[in-house]
């Protein structure tokens, strides 16, 4: 797998993620909806100025991530688990949680003042999933980090290649092949390449550079 193959699976587990939490607080699915609160300790919520003090409970539709998350992981992982013991299929399943984890672990609370005349005399506060482009954006910055990685000799553990600072921690995407010229024609793979090709600057489509 190459770097980009990393951010690929990545972008994807995260997608199918977002895609499912969303549907459900949008009451799109029927085995979904918005986050149960009741058994879970509340956090305390960023109060905004003037709130000091103020009274709160959890309410409105929080976004239910461990939904999406637990389908994401049966649709994007089962395929790899079934060789999980190879280096491949181990650097897929990473990469797959580190997507994922880029929307569960930055879940942010929003709250809703309510009162007479403007006053903030209760808070309603709930979950709310990170943006998809903060999302994408936090996975590029993983891209850019990415470690490689070889297999272990017991076939069960990755060792990150060369000297790193710190080894990957779950967040971090990984990979085991370097990536090759993207501007040189490849036969092999059936790449024209980029270099020499007309684009068009402004384009959105397939003709931009």
């Amino acid at each position: 797998d190459i770097r980009e193959t990393a951010f690929v699976y990545a972008i994807t587990a995260a997608g199918v993620s977002h895609a499912i939490t969303q549907a459900c607080s949008m009451g799109e699915l029927l085995q979904c909806g918005c986050e149960l609160t009741r058994s879970r300790a509340p956090p305390s919520p960023t109060a905004g100025p003037g709130t000091e003090g103020t009274a709160w409970e959890w309410g409105g539709c929080g976004d239910d991530v461990q939904f999406g998350y637990e389908k994401s992981q049966q649709f994007m992982d089962a395929k790899s688990k079934k060789g999980k013991n190879d280096i491949r299929a181990l650097i897929d399943l990473h990469n797959n949680e580190a997507g994922r984890l880029a929307v569960r672990s930055y879940m942010r609370t929003e709250c809703k003042c309510h009162g007479l005349s403007g006053s903030c005399t209760l808070r309603t506060c709930w979950q709310k999933m990170p943006h998809f482009r903060e999302v994408g954006d936090r996975l590029l910055e993983r891209f850019n980090g990415a470690f490689k990685v070889m297999g272990g000799n017991d076939g069960k553990t990755l060792i990150p290649v060369g000297d790193n600072i710190k080894p990957p921690d779950k967040q971090d995407l990984i990979y085991s092949a370097d990536s090759p010229d993207f501007c040189s024609a490849n036969r092999k793979t059936g790449s024209l390449g980029t270099r020499g090709r007309v684009c068009n600057s402004t384009a959105m489509d397939t003709s931009g550079c």
